[in-house]
C-alpha cells in the first residue's frame, strides 16, 4: 500500500468534507511526490472531487449550511468558469500551468497567514 496516497487522500477527503478544497491537496501530492503531471492531477482531482462532494453536501444541506439562493449564481458563474478554466488547461503549456498553480497556493497561503480573522469568528 502506497501510505502517502493513503493519507494525502484521507487527508483531501476530511477537508473536502469541510468546504475546503481538499483536492488542492491532492494536486500537490499527485504532482510533487506522485509523480504526476499537472494536467493529469488535475485530471483526476475532477474525478475525485464528484463522490467527496456528492457525499458531504447532504449534511451541509440537513446542517442548513446551503444558501440556495446564493448557490443558484454561484452555480450559474461557476459552469462559465469552469469551462473557460479547462479550456485554458488544456490548452497552456503545463510547466506554465504548473507554475501559475503554485504561486496560486503562496498567494493564498501568504493571504491566510497575514490576515486577521473578521469580527466574531472566533
Amino acid at each position: 500500500m502506497d501510505w502517502g496516497a493513503f493519507l494525502a487522500g484521507a487527508a483531501a477527503g476530511v477537508l473536502s468534507a469541510f468546504g475546503l478544497g481538499g483536492g488542492s491537496l491532492l494536486l500537490v501530492y499527485m504532482t510533487a511526490w506522485g509523480g504526476l503531471t499537472q494536467t493529469a492531477a488535475q485530471g483526476i482531482n475532477l474525478l475525485y472531487f464528484l463522490p467527496t462532494a456528492g457525499s458531504a453536501l447532504p449534511s451541509h444541506i440537513r446542517g442548513g449550511y446551503v444558501d440556495k439562493a446564493a448557490a443558484l449564481p454561484a452555480i450559474l458563474t461557476g459552469l462559465v468558469g469552469t469551462a473557460l478554466g479547462a479550456w485554458a488547461a488544456t490548452s497552456l503549456d503545463p510547466a506554465l500551468l504548473k507554475k501559475g498553480f503554485g504561486l496560486f497556493l503562496l498567494f493564498i497561503g501568504l493571504r491566510e497567514l497575514l490576515s486577521r480573522p473578521p469580527a466574531g469568528d472566533g
